[in-house]
């Protein structure tokens, strides 16, 4: 397992790498059929993948993609009120077939799933976003690699023991130090090719930002997993699981990484 954990992490790192440096249209691409696959996952896990509303989700999140690639980013709040009155249409023509909670699982994973990954491409395709970009894995995956370190080395506190037996309060703070950390590094290493003004800063701060949004990210997957009782989304990535699985962290570091250096830049030129 540890083996097939190892070659299937090098293969979607090599992945990643290719993507975020070309970005544009593959990258895109990449994550609308991401999100499709990770809406399915989430799908299967709450019972609905099968029924007309998955199919409501999957249009929508095609037209939401469409509208990110054509700068139609004014209309993303039409498109999701739009996708509320489509999925509470089908509620109301096809009563009493689906229940409520099914619903608003269906509209809830166009926004958790496909809306939270589209700003991995949001955040390329940002002024210095070819620098910008790395920041999301730097946040959650660099998050992820300090936080187990820390919490091995001084974990005492458990956090949230009923979803993650072994994440503690000690080993959280070590991640998101640790990622603000290697933010500031990553910034003083670019800071002459970056235009945006003291990049150490922004970085770091982005990146702290985003590790803390992603630890909550990844005890909310745990949370609906827990709930549903199933140990994984899916199998698509040997030794991972499924698409949830792997990006449960970056769904939440991209748009916190995204609105930081949005909020930082305002202050900072």
């Amino acid at each position: 397992m540890f083996w097939k954990r190892l070659a299937s992490g090098i293969v979607l790192l090599i992945a990643a790498i290719l993507l975020f440096f070309k970005g544009g249209l593959p990258l895109l691409a990449v994550c609308c059929v991401l999100s499709i696959i990770g809406q399915n996952e989430l799908y299967k896990a709450l019972g609905i993948d099968h029924e007309a509303l998955s199919g409501i989700g999957y249009t929508m999140t095609v037209i939401y993609y469409l509208l990110v690639m054509f700068e139609g980013r004014a209309y993303m709040t039409a498109m999701i009120v739009a996708s509320l009155l489509l999925f509470m249409t089908a509620y109301v023509v096809t009563f009493p077939e689906y229940k409520t909670e099914e619903v608003t699982a269906a509209f809830f994973g166009v926004c958790y799933v496909s809306v939270l990954m589209s700003y991995v491409y949001l955040t390329r395709a940002h002024s210095d976003g070819v620098y910008f970009v790395w920041l999301i894995l730097l946040s959650a995956w660099g998050n992820d690699t300090l936080a187990y370190c820390t919490g091995m080395l001084l974990g005492k506190h458990r956090m949230a023991p009923e979803l993650s037996p072994k994440k503690s309060w000690e080993g959280a703070v070590g991640g998101i130090l640790g990622a603000a950390f290697l933010g500031f590094i990553y910034g003083m290493l670019f800071r002459n090719r970056m235009d945006t003004g003291m990049p150490q800063i922004v970085c770091s701060l982005a990146c702290g930002a985003g590790a803390v949004i992603s630890t909550i990210g990844d005890l909310a997957a745990s949370a609906i997993k827990r709930n549903h009782g199933i140990k994984d989304y899916g199998r698509l990535i040997p030794g991972h699981g499924g698409i949830l699985d792997r990006f449960d962290s970056m769904l939440f570091a991209a748009p916190a990484i995204y609105y930081s250096i949005e909020l930082v830049q305002r202050f900072i030129r």
